[in-house]
């Protein structure tokens, strides 16, 4: 048994991985909790969501030592972070997310800052507009659009203050020493013409989901869901992949 923990980014809940329920082999196991003051957990927020010592009191029940974490988006960075003050996973795969959010020659500085502004004035269109905008890379945008809203509603994940508190941890968080130094195995996957990241950071990860943007859960789940189970497999500690190859 593959045990995993799926982890959902800025603007949307853990209903984002619906589209993979279905997909998934019957040896792996999947939990889909929400972050404080996002989607089921949007009536207990926390008070200071950027400290990550209480993000990770808040979060370690969800977050077992015996799990592969899959963090997409901004929930990549949360994880990554995580590792500092929880027990190491059995792996983390990052999904669309670098050491970092901003990038020169992605979504720079004063892109996200523009974003940010946009926000405070306009929360629940900006909100919209960046659903629109992480989708561009996938093959048919509009469709995938349809589905996601089908998939979400219409009502926002998350206060207006805990969405800034994301917009927040994009701008700041870098966990590339975090990486570095990690206890565990940690995969990066992305989609191959995902529009959010550099070029590089797309050329860099181990493993680049074919027609797929931001969100391959919307275009490509088949494939995301395959490649999420290989890699997740292969953390497993030897002698357990030795039992699963030797059953029938």
């Amino acid at each position: 048994m593959t045990a995993l923990v799926l982890l959902s980014g800025w603007g949307v809940d853990a209903r984002i991985w619906s589209p993979l329920t279905p997909l998934w082999s019957p040896a792996t196991h999947t939990s889909r909790p929400d972050w404080p003051g996002v989607g089921r957990r949007r009536k207990h927020p926390m008070a200071d969501a950027g400290a990550l010592p209480a993000l990770a009191a808040a979060m370690a029940d969800d977050l077992p030592s015996d799990a592969v974490w899959v963090g997409w988006s901004l929930g990549a960075l949360y994880a990554a972070a995580l590792l500092e003050h929880l027990p190491a996973p059995r792996g983390l795969i990052m999904l669309g997310m670098g050491p970092r959010f901003c990038h020169p020659k992605g979504v720079d500085h004063q892109a996200l800052a523009r974003f940010r502004r946009a926000f405070q004035r306009a929360p629940d269109a900006t909100r919209d507009h960046f659903l629109r905008w992480q989708l561009h890379g996938e093959p048919s945008p509009r469709e995938a659009l349809r589905e996601l809203r089908g998939w979400l509603g219409d009502e926002p994940p998350a206060d207006v203050d805990t969405l800034a508190r994301g917009l927040d941890a994009l701008a700041t968080l870098d966990v590339e020493k975090t990486l570095s130094a990690a206890r565990c195995p940690v995969v990066h996957l992305c989609g191959d013409s995902d529009p959010l990241l550099a070029p590089e950071v797309r050329l860099a990860a181990h493993e680049r989901i074919q027609d797929a943007g931001h969100s391959p859960m919307t275009s490509q789940p088949s494939r995301l869901v395959a490649a999420i189970e290989r890699h997740a497999n292969a953390m497993q500690p030897a002698s357990r992949q030795r039992s699963s190859e030797a059953s029938p």
